[in-house]
């Protein structure tokens, strides 16, 4: 009588290492969630009628002169830089106010690059408003040209550049509040407030006139509505991000690196 044994297959020397999600599909991901929230789905609609609203309010009261592409384009980015920082922060903060940190963090653990890809979406999605800005703004350079308008497409490329390093800017200052608080009330009234805080001192308060010039965002951005920016304004600029996005950004980083998720 003979006896057969059957011997397990034998394990391979190196098991598959489970494959990681790209950034890139963490960062489509992140952008599906900005559209997917009531919240979110909504800001961005906003953001688009904001700029569609400010384009036909010149074509109805402003001089036919004035009708031109560069002046269509750049109103409309101080009404959506105000909007795009909440976006931030509700890129940010959705995940704990909808409990779903758990959950992303488990899929994930490394939550460093799950917040890598949420800053990604942040930024897309403020260049995806200037893109917004041009597009409404060559609209009403049409209609403007078939109305008897100036019409006119004269337009200075830095206008561009600085019109992204704004919009960026002030999304990722959003984003670093809600980091640095992850609570959307909370980090929408604190960015709301604190600024204007800080605005009114360096207005009212002597001492601090000179400070409020470099850290003081509405002075220092305000020369990105130009073409010409001089390094000066350049360094100005540089500082008031290093007090009112890098620093809660790092921070805020830390904080929810280390926070544990329940």
């Amino acid at each position: 009588m003979t006896t057969v044994t059957t011997t397990p297959e034998a394990a391979p020397a190196h098991r598959r290492a489970e494959q990681r999600p790209s950034l890139a599909r963490l960062t489509a991901v992140e952008l599906r969630k900005l559209v997917d929230t009531r919240a979110g789905r909504w800001l961005l609609i906003t953001i688009g009628l904001v700029s569609a609203v400010i384009v036909t309010l010149q074509l109805v009261y402003a001089p036919d002169d004035e009708q031109t592409f560069a002046n269509f384009f750049t109103p409309s980015l101080v009404p959506v830089g105000f909007l795009l920082p909440v976006l931030g922060i509700l890129s940010i903060t959705s995940e704990w106010s909808q409990r779903t940190a758990l959950t992303t963090f488990a899929l994930v653990p490394r939550r460093e690059r799950v917040i890598a890809a949420k800053l990604v979406a942040v930024v897309l999605a403020a260049l995806a408003s200037v893109l917004t800005s041009l597009a409404v703004a060559a609209v009403g350079t049409l209609v403007s040209s078939a109305t008897g308008g100036a019409g006119s497409w004269q337009f200075d490329r830095m206008l561009l550049v600085h019109a992204a390093v704004f919009q960026v800017a002030t999304a990722l200052i959003g984003a670093g509040f809600g980091l640095l608080l992850l609570h959307s009330p909370l980090a929408i009234v604190v960015y709301l407030v604190l600024p204007i805080v800080w605005s009114v001192l360096g207005e009212l308060v002597r001492p601090l006139h000179r400070v409020a010039g470099w850290l003081d965002t509405n002075l220092t951005m305000e020369p990105l509505f130009t073409a010409e920016v001089t390094a000066g304004q350049w360094r100005r600029l540089a500082v008031s991000l290093l007090v009112w996005l890098v620093v809660p950004l790092v921070a805020g980083l830390v904080r929810t690196l280390r926070r544990e998720v329940t």
